[in-house]
């Protein structure tokens, strides 16, 4: 490239980004598109796990193909080459790994050997129940209560907006197991989906996602469900979160880069006033804006994925690339839909898809107004 030399690394990445995306688009996309739309689509786990996505995820000690635990570097390029191609297998990927790494960081080796191998071969679907109707990303206020009964507990309360709820076949479920002590009395458990007591209902969004309710009247657990160590739930919340945030933004790097090509073939094609689009300086202009904003939000990703797994302490860096990158996607999907005017809007148009799509991703997993405040108070823990 005119003499300058390129990371090895970078080169790689983006070799393995390009294949990854020819992989989800010839096997992963018509899967996801054939399934039912709000629901989990079974058939797409799978479809996952044949395709040697999901086991990378996992150590090929239970079940996957990974040397060690989740890398963040891979959860992120997995997630923004698949994001390009398609949305819902992102998103059932990811929830894949949010909802069973808590037992493979804080399970007793018996649980984990019980459930991340039937995660990582597709036959077992996973969820990560954190929110509250009254706590979302004020994780220490949860009420959920889980009171001792014997050796073990009852789980007793509720939970909303759960990505594979109703349907999963097993939750990290985080219970308050101490009254009145914010996070310190917050435990996580393993709940099997059939647990005795355990109802829901799903949830419709603007997006299809598979969302949805959980009522937990009574659910018995034992002590040998507990993740980690009991009102050290927050923790193991944290640790997860830290790993997976950053991979958030590499879906909205993905998404993002999606909708420039979809506006880069668009101006190169349509043609007004005599000449194509991408000749009017207002439209290419724009198309350099996105480019530019799209590439320095993939390299907070990236860095914030290469710092966590060089064992760093990632709650800041993790939070940039997260606030960066969805507020840049939901900028680039807005733009691509202005430069393609009224067709950008057409039901079944790749940018009506997205535009749904990447709203979420402001939100979930700490919204953005959230990450600005785990950022600001990190610049003051480091002073």
């Amino acid at each position: 490239m005119d003499g300058v030399a390129v990371e090895p690394d970078v080169t790689a990445w983006e070799d393995r980004v390009a294949q990854l995306r020819v992989l989800a688009r010839e096997r992963l996309a018509p899967v996801a598109t054939a399934g039912p739309h709000g629901r989990v689509n079974r058939r797409l786990v799978a479809a996952l796990a044949e395709a040697g996505v999901s086991p990378r995820l996992f150590p090929s000690s239970l079940g996957g193909s990974a040397a060690d635990r989740v890398a963040a570097t891979e959860l992120c390029l997995l997630r923004e080459a698949i994001a390009a191609e398609s949305p819902t297998a992102e998103t059932t990927l990811a929830v894949q790994g949010l909802g069973s790494y808590p037992i493979l960081l804080a399970g007793r080796p018996e649980l984990a050997r019980r459930w991340i191998p039937e995660v990582a071969g597709g036959r077992a679907v996973a969820a990560f129940a954190l929110t509250e109707p009254d706590a979302g990303s004020d994780a220490a206020a949860l009420r959920l209560r889980a009171e001792r009964d014997g050796d073990g507990y009852r789980l007793t309360g509720e939970k909303v907006w759960i990505s594979h709820a109703p349907d999963a076949d097993v939750y990290t479920v985080f219970a308050r197991t101490t009254p009145d002590a914010g996070a310190r009395g917050v435990t996580a458990f393993a709940v099997p989906g059939d647990a005795p007591g355990l109802t829901g209902e799903p949830l419709e969004l603007l997006a299809p996602h598979a969302i949805g309710r959980l009522v937990f009247d009574g659910v018995p657990v034992t002590a040998e469900q507990v993740l980690g160590d009991v009102d050290a739930g927050f923790r193991v919340a944290m640790a997860t979160l830290d790993r997976f945030r950053p991979s958030v933004g590499a879906a909205a790097v993905g998404m993002a880069q999606a909708a420039l090509e979809a506006a880069c073939d668009h101006a190169a094609s349509r043609r007004a006033f005599g000449q194509e689009l991408r000749d009017f300086q207002a439209v290419s202009h724009r198309l350099a804006d996105m480019a530019t904003r799209i590439q320095a939000a993939r390299l907070l990703v990236r860095d914030a994925a290469r710092l966590h797994d060089a064992g760093a302490r990632p709650t800041r860096s993790a939070a940039m690339a997260k606030l960066f990158a969805t507020e840049v996607a939901q900028e680039v999907v807005d733009g691509a839909i202005q430069v393609h005017g009224a067709a950008g809007l057409r039901r079944g148009h790749l940018l009506e898809e997205l535009y749904r799509e990447v709203r979420a991703l402001r939100i979930y997993e700490g919204a953005s107004e959230i990450q600005r405040t785990i950022i600001a108070r990190e610049l003051f823990r480091d002073r």
